[in-house]
């Protein structure tokens, strides 16, 4: 086995006896939880039952270019829930991305979240790629021109519809930089994925489903060498023999059976997670100064 044990100790174990120098993280929205996010598909408290009030033909619809060119106001609606700024803060688990990287052993953090809070948890932005885009930046889908992000902000919370104004500024309606369904996901998310995984000395998967394709296919682009370690409420991509199960899960799923051999798993809360782990490797001082600079 490449771990003493298939747990946080094991983990906190190899990590402590220095092999590790090429740390990635993927983070889901498990990590934001806590900063009080909404979460999509919660029934009831999630964002597309919130929706439910626009009658779109499906929640999902919210993201769709075409429905989105015929009908912004909801989109525009549900920016100012998930615009960042100073409503949300960065969680333990984004403070322990900005830990790893103070300890020189974080070589990127792909995130499938939108929400920019491993920037504001002090993650310099060339350790970060957004697979699915953020609030960053914006572009006038029509002339694909840039748009400065301020503006966009001021218009969306402007209520008296401030995204028509821009529109006509900018010869088109403007959208934040977030990957809507059928777009390509930015360029530098495979780039990246190509230039990182081969280097990759440890896997740290946090707070994510693992279904959305291609995002979730990176835990199977490690070497068979490298141990992963999974924090999670519950147990998500894991090996599966069938060859048609989800491309990169399927054979290269987590084994948290007898076959295991790299494999760690700590079930339950991610801020729960990262604070154990952080006390095993001595760093909890660390990390709690971290979490107070905010």
């Amino acid at each position: 086995p490449l771990l003493t044990s298939f747990d946080l100790d094991g983990v906190a174990e190899y990590i402590q006896r220095g092999e590790c120098k090429n740390v990635i993280v993927l983070a889901g929205a498990g990590i934001s939880v806590s900063a009080g996010i909404p979460d999509f598909r919660s029934p009831g408290s999630g964002l597309y039952s919130k929706l439910a009030e626009y009658g779109l033909p499906h929640p999902e619809a919210i993201f769709e270019l075409d429905f989105f060119r015929n009908n912004p106001d909801p989109f525009y609606t549900l920016a100012q829930e998930l615009f960042p700024g100073n409503r949300y803060h960065p969680t333990p688990a984004h403070y322990f991305i900005k830990l790893l990287h103070e300890k020189g052993i974080l070589l990127r953090c792909f995130t499938q979240n939108i929400d920019s809070l491993e920037t504001q948890a002090g993650l310099p932005r060339e350790k970060l790629v957004a697979a699915h885009g953020n609030f960053d930046s914006a572009t006038c889908i029509d002339t694909g021109k840039k748009v400065p992000i301020d503006e966009v902000e001021r218009a969306i919370f402007d209520d008296s519809f401030g995204w028509k104004s821009l529109g006509k500024k900018h010869g088109g309606l403007v959208k934040p930089d977030i990957v809507f369904f059928g777009e390509q996901l930015p360029s530098q998310f495979f780039k990246l994925a190509e230039e990182d995984f081969p280097k990759c000395d440890l896997l740290i998967v946090m707070g994510t489903s693992l279904v959305v394709q291609p995002f979730a296919s990176l835990i199977g682009r490690v070497s068979s060498k490298v141990p992963r370690l999974l924090i999670n409420r519950e147990k998500v991509g894991v090996y599966n023999k069938s060859k048609s199960y989800a491309p990169g899960i399927g054979q290269y799923g987590f084994r948290f059976d007898k076959n295991n051999y790299r494999d760690a798993l700590f079930l339950g809360d991610c801020d729960k997670g990262v604070e154990e782990l952080s006390d095993l490797l001595g760093w909890a001082v660390d990390l709690r100064t971290l979490i107070e600079s905010r």
